[in-house]
C-alpha cells in the first residue's frame, strides 16, 4: 500500500459548502473528494503540457508537402471504400 500523508487546507466557507454538497451527492469522503480533484487537476495539467510540447515540436518541424499529399491520398482511399448510401 502506498504511503499516505495527511494534510490540512484552508478554504473559504462558500467553497467548503460546495465541496460538502458535492461529496455528499457522490457518496465520497472528504479525502476521496480532494484526492480525485487533485488527480484530475494534475492529469489535466499533464495533458496540457503534452499538447504544448506537441505544438512546439510541430512548429519546429512541420510536415512536408509530400507528407501532406500522402495523408490526403490515404484519406481518399479510405473514404472511397465506404458505402455512401
Amino acid at each position: 500500500m502506498p504511503k499516505i500523508a495527511k494534510i490540512a487546507i484552508s478554504l473559504p466557507e462558500e467553497v467548503l459548502v460546495s465541496v460538502e454538497q458535492e461529496r455528499r451527492n457522490s457518496g465520497e469522503s472528504r479525502s476521496e473528494f480532494f484526492r480525485r480533484a487533485v488527480e484530475a487537476l494534475l492529469r489535466r495539467q499533464q495533458e496540457q503540457e503534452m499538447s504544448e510540447q506537441y505544438i512546439r515540436a510541430y512548429q519546429q518541424i512541420p510536415e512536408t508537402e509530400e507528407e501532406i499529399e500522402a495523408a490526403r491520398h490515404a484519406a481518399s482511399n479510405i473514404l472511397a471504400k465506404e458505402p455512401w448510401e
